[in-house]
């Protein structure tokens, strides 16, 4: 942090600063008051805002890292708080902490407030939106408790027209985040708001906010039908004849199709209106062409325009079959996907959209065409990127029902302390509001074309674990890789032989499955069943249209053998070529989601100081893992080619006889989450011996060094659909190339020494807009340009006065340097910056590298 701003935070507050900045903060109140820089009182900012219906509420915020009652009436001041802008995760904020808990990566929690002063311009009905608040909030308008939510990833708003001042006087909005309980969750949640905020105004007749429903029902390339459920709120003192108005608008705006209905509202009444609507040759939304709508839906009264709603959806069909997989538009489409954590390494839990842009682009690079949103509603914006850029989502609720899960260590419960206390202990009295709230948000999203109401929930309820065979004394081999020990009749009868106790776990998922189709019946619901051999008897299966196995692919035959009615697929399974394999050699099986498609903070208990589980395709940076590179050439016809090598000490593989083979042969079908130690690099021992692995998607590959052929391998003739080579070790090029029509190449070369630093932006220039980020990538190079990967240098980054630094990171989850801090060591030769604008004017960005000569780059 530069000490130009420290200079203003003696007039802000220090509850929020980590403790080396308390101390720097502490030398500066002291200069501070000698040069008398506190000497006129701050004022807490008053947002003046306009008529219009949405409004962004994310600005001009106040921040304090503390707990008082006062804080939420009205005449507290709080000008000497931290002035922010949402959203907002202060947990990131902090330095990790080795005596907190890894579960949470080490990050604390606390209990923050937020204020916000606004005056209106007009008198409106007035909602009040947030897209999530991490959690147990509590919301104040001008001294009275509004509301507020414990499960910090509901979307929720309320009408607040009633708590309002008069136009043109000033109203005080306060939020109480209590997040004390900071291992409340199995990996990083965040802390705060840390999702949007807006404010939306209307007139007395209006669509409320969530106000339309969008189905296909017709969904072909002759023709789209568009069926359209319209709420309207009237709160006139008196009935109204209106005329509602839907018309249906092609991605540049052209009007294709229109409708109108008119209709009497009675005063003070809420109705539903149904529309239709037609269009001709509709563009279908997929994920290789995501095309968008927009139903423009417009109320009239008197021929006066007194409301609009925008509901963006696409023209698409969806079908599952059970024997041949889940179908597109007509078309058979193989579900690649991956699974999703809420948040973004650096940046913790408050996520530019800039920032999974970025991330998205990389997995769709990759070949993927699915997400799922592990294990809890994604944020809307999320969801509109998937929209826009074509991801198949499925849309996840809860991580627990009745009973709670050991936060530190998985699985049942083995600890009860108020810290670790979660969602389960609310369950009862939040399930239905929680996930039908969740279900109306997101329902008009053609990406969502699932919904899992819960994830790996068997091993909180009494008689699943000891039903399954798996754990008994006897039982022998890997729970991953074999089928169940005994008969379908012995699991049933240890079932039902033993106590249910007090809350029946089929019974939940029935009540939770038809809440869902309460408010959605377009799609399918499913859950992710870690015992499916006893979820498939209990009675848990029978509230899902959609079976999901979680690691359990080695029972996809025995399941769909015994049980053939419903489609079973792969909800979460390991980043490995066996686990697409079992997808390809079965018709029935439509896909998988791969845990995970980017490593995600949290989940580490005990294992300080890994931060993160590195089992994403990419790194905590966005930066490529190997397993993207097995997946990019399976998930892709182009032609693909990645290099990586290993010492033959430290590798899997080992020289025999001329060939390369496994040091524990067959050990490939058994890989699990973290792909094996590899370099990116071609740095060792003259001499020594090197393995090399190629990863590709051409029928056989050759292989150089130093233009010397090294032989040609064929995938047919590698189980493990990785190429190798043994060799001595030998300074120069290495080389792949694909053969025949397969025309890739792939090569690395041996660097010298770090000479200079380059730097990289994933924009030239960078609007003044408060949203928009840069990702700035920091490489090392030689003195010939090659990159460096084999030597790390400490990196400093310096900012021109309007930047500012979100968040810094090297995809190493080892690294336990506070993610706010402008210096970091590089980590395979490369870090990354993601840096905002905060004010016009040229904007520059320099890193040094120990001695090297600093970098520089500008942005327009």
């Amino acid at each position: 942090m530069k000490f130009r701003h420290l200079l203003f935070k003696p007039c802000l507050d220090k509850h929020h600063l980590a403790k080396p900045q308390r101390l720097i903060l502490a030398i500066t109140i002291a200069a501070s008051v000698a040069l008398g820089a506190c000497a006129k009182k701050p004022e807490a900012p008053v947002e003046q805002v306009s008529a219009e219906r949405n409004v962004d509420f994310n600005f001009n915020w106040q921040f304090s890292l503390d707990d008082s009652a006062e804080f939420s009436k009205v005449d507290f001041d709080s000008s000497h708080w931290r002035t922010l802008r949402l959203p907002h995760d202060w947990s990131i904020e902090a330095d990790f902490d080795k005596e907190l808990d890894g579960a949470t990566a080490y990050l604390p929690g606390g209990i923050g407030w937020y204020r916000k002063s606004f005056v209106l311009d007009k008198n409106k009905i007035s909602y009040l939106y947030f897209d999530g608040i991490y959690n147990n909030s509590e919301i104040w308008l001008n001294g009275e408790k509004i509301g507020g939510r414990i499960n910090g990833y509901t979307p929720f708003y309320y009408e607040i027209s009633q708590y309002l001042k008069p136009a043109g006087q000033t109203n005080v909005l306060a939020i109480r985040v209590d997040r004390s309980r900071y291992i409340d969750s199995r990996w990083y949640p965040g802390s705060g708001i840390y999702r949007d905020v807006q404010l939306i105004q209307t007139d007395l007749m209006h669509i409320p906010p969530w106000g339309t429903y969008v189905k296909t029902p017709t969904a072909t390339s002759e023709l789209g039908e568009l069926e359209i459920d319209v709420s309207i709120a009237n709160k006139y003192p008196q009935s109204h004849k209106i005329e509602l108005k839907t018309s249906v608008l092609d991605a540049e705006g052209n009007t294709v199709a229109s409708t109108s209905t008119e209709a009497t509202l009675s005063s003070r009444s809420a109705n539903t209106l149904r529309q239709h609507i037609q269009v001709s040759q509709p563009s279908l939304w997929s994920p290789d062409n995501p095309a968008l709508y927009t139903a423009r839906t417009e109320i009239y009264a008197q021929k006066k325009l007194i409301d609009s709603y925008d509901t963006r959806f696409g023209f698409r069909h969806i079908r599952y079959d059970a024997n041949e997989g889940f179908f597109l538009n007509g078309v058979n489409t193989p579900i690649k996907g991956v699974n999703l954590h809420h948040d973004a390494g650096a940046l913790g839990a408050a996520v530019p959209d800039d920032v999974w842009r970025r991330r998205l682009e990389k997995l769709k690079r990759a070949g993927t065409n699915a997400l799922r949103m592990a294990h809890n509603p994604s944020s809307v914006n999320l969801l509109r990127l998937a929209d826009e850029m074509g991801f198949l989502v499925q849309s996840e609720i809860f991580d627990e029902w009745d009973n709670p899960k050991d936060k530190r260590l998985n699985q049942w419960e083995r600890h009860d302390d108020y810290i670790s206390r979660g969602y389960a202990d609310w369950f009862q009295q939040e399930a239905e509001s929680d996930l039908k709230l969740a279900v109306k948000r997101d329902r008009n999203h053609p990406s969502v074309v699932m919904w899992s109401i819960g994830n790996e929930i068997e091993w909180t309820y009494p008689r699943y674990k000891e039903a399954t065979g798996y754990f008994d004394m006897n039982a022998s081999g890997n729970y991953f890789y074999n089928p169940p020990f005994i008969s379908p009749e012995e699991i049933r009868k240890r079932f039902f032989d033993s106590p249910e106790g007090p809350y029946v776990l089929a019974n939940t998922a029935k009540k939770l499955s038809k809440w869902v189709k309460e408010v959605d019946n377009t799609r399918p619901v499913t859950a992710n069943l870690i015992l499916p051999s006893v979820s498939h008897l209990s009675g848990y299966t029978d509230a899902l249209d959609i079976i999901g196995y979680s690691y359990r692919r080695v029972i996809y035959d025995y399941g769909h053998k015994l049980y053939p009615g419903k489609m079973i697929m792969g909800t979460e399974n390991v980043p490995q070529w066996h686990e697409w394999k079992a997808v390809e050699d079965r018709d029935f099986i439509p896909g998988t989601f791969l845990w995970t498609g980017i490593d995600y903070l949290g989940e580490s208990h005990n294992a300080w100081p890994r931060k993160a589980v590195t089992s994403g395709l990419l790194d905590t940076a966005g930066f490529d893992n190997p397993s993207f590179h097995m997946f990019k050439s399976l998930w892709n016809d182009e032609p693909h080619i990645y290099i990586s090598s290993q010492t033959e000490e430290k590798s899997l593989y080992r020289e025999q006889d001329g060939s390369v083979v496994e040091k524990e042969p067959g050990k490939w079908a058994e890989r699990v989450w973290i792909w094996q130690d590899v370099n990116r690099h071609w740095n060792y021992q003259d001499g020594e011996k090197v393995i090399v692995e190629v990863l590709s998607n051409c029928e056989a590959v050759e292989l150089f060094l130093n233009e010397r052929s090294l032989g040609v391998q064929k995938l047919a003739d590698n189980d493990d659909r990785e190429l190798k080579w043994a060799l001595d070790y030998e300074a120069g090029t290495l080389r792949a190339k694909g053969l025949g029509d397969c025309a890739s190449e792939d090569k690395i070369r041996t660097a010298g020494s770090a000479t200079d630093v380059e730097l990289s932006s994933d924009k030239s220039s960078l609007a003044f807009d408060n949203y928009e980020v840069a990702h700035i990538v920091a490489q090392l190079k030689d003195a010939d340009g090659n990159k460096v990967s084999h030597q790390e240098l400490p990196l400093k980054l310096s900012l021109s006065d309007n930047l500012e630094l979100l968040g810094a990171d090297n995809g190493d989850t080892t690294t336990m340097q506070r993610y706010q801090s402008p210096e970091l060591s590089s980590d395979q030769g490369q870090a990354l910056f993601v840096i905002r604008r905060t004010a016009a004017g040229p904007a520059s960005v320099k890193v040094t590298a120990g001695k090297l000569k600093a970098a520089k780059l500008t942005l327009n």
